[in-house]
């Protein structure tokens, strides 16, 4: 139980020199991404489950479910 405490301090640590080292070289997490991407994702399956509906199981391969970018998580500071 200990050592789980202590990986947990640990990794809290981890994460909060890596945040200080971000921002001292001019690198911020985008907070807002995630709830921005979220309603275009949500938008691109309903559109996706539409299509699949309307036009059957062959057009699969026009939808697009990488609705993530990771190089929009964290942005420069500008």
């Amino acid at each position: 139980m200990f050592d789980l405490m202590k990986s947990f301090v640990w990794i809290a640590i981890m994460l909060i020199l890596a945040y200080f080292i971000m921002s001292y070289f001019g690198y911020e997490p985008n907070l807002d991404y995630f709830s921005t991407s979220k309603e275009v994702c949500q938008q691109k399956i309903k559109d996706c489950t539409n299509n699949v509906i309307h036009n059957g199981i062959n057009n699969t391969d026009k939808c697009n479910f990488n609705c993530i970018n990771p190089k929009l998580i964290i942005k420069k500071v500008k």
